[in-house]
């Protein structure tokens, strides 16, 4: 069953409107997109994704208040597009979960999970770009080295990139993360190759540059009064949303409503594992 992450919170934090026009960047199975479509009576809301396989999933979960849902199969970077394309010039509300569905987690096939063996993908959108399996087996030992380290965090990267390199081609997720155990063993509860994954994950999504171009739009695209509430799961990401609301408050742009960064309650831990690492940053556009 999906649970979506800081319900409660998001829906306090957008302060929804019930004739208000609100942008969910991130449907995904359409938790989050169906609670705010359930406290409108004339509003609308633009259910947005680039996993097209996720989009039809949330319909279905949905389909109770489809009626105020549009769904869009669309990425950050083009959420302009959609806005122009449903004739609406600004929101009262914007969300984006910057979570990774897990439906995408837990499908082997999707390529993503450590614990399920697929093909080594990747891909949000299937349509589009590179695999991870391309870079595993085509990018140089320093540039898989660099990406492990700067997007993954992993001080273990050069041993990680030169067993790569040694072993390729490798074309699976248990492939990869077998070989990633034997070369860097476990230290901590995570599996050794978390971090390597969710370096490849990025990189192959290109979700940093794709968020950048989310929070450039944000000011433009919500109207003053109206709310912007970002959930993050990783420092990075968390460290992009934190510096950019900072300098709109900075700028008399906004008005910070999450002095401090709110964390889901030890009960929401308790019965959705998931959330445990999550932090949601929320600003009032003026």
């Amino acid at each position: 069953m999906h649970v979506p992450v800081m319900l409660r919170e998001c829906v306090e934090y957008l302060a929804i409107r019930p004739d208000g026009i609100y942008l969910d960047a991130t449907c995904g199975l359409g938790g989050h997109t169906g609670a705010i479509a359930r406290h409108l009576t004339t509003g609308l809301v633009l259910a947005c994704d680039r996993d097209a396989e996720s989009l039809a999933r949330a319909k279905e979960n949905t389909a109770d208040c489809a009626a105020r849902i549009r769904y869009h199969h669309a990425r950050f970077s083009l959420v302009g597009e959609t806005l122009a394309a449903e004739k609406i010039t600004q929101l009262d509300g914007l969300l984006a979960d910057l979570g990774v569905s897990r439906y995408q987690l837990t499908e082997g096939e999707r390529g993503f999970s450590l614990m399920a063996d697929g093909p080594l993908d990747m891909r949000m959108d299937r349509g589009q770009g590179q695999t991870a399996a391309d870079i595993v087996n085509y990018e140089s030992e320093k540039q898989l080295a660099d990406l492990i380290y700067q997007l993954g965090e992993e001080r273990r990267s050069r041993q990680i990139a030169r067993a790569i390199v040694r072993a390729r081609p490798i074309v699976t997720t248990g492939q990869l993360a077998r070989l990633i155990e034997n070369t860097a063993p476990r230290t901590g509860k995570l599996h050794p190759a978390t971090q390597t994954f969710m370096a490849l994950r990025i990189a192959v999504n290109q979700e940093n540059e794709e968020l950048d171009a989310l929070l450039a739009a944000i000011p433009q695209m919500v109207k003053p009064g109206g709310r912007a509430v970002v959930l993050t799961f990783m420092s990075l990401e968390d460290r992009r949303v934190k510096q950019a609301f900072q300098a709109w408050g900075k700028a008399g742009r906004v008005r910070i409503l999450t002095r401090h960064v709110v964390r889901p309650t030890e009960e929401e831990i308790r019965d959705n594992p998931p959330s445990r690492s999550a932090k949601l940053r929320a600003v009032e556009i003026i």
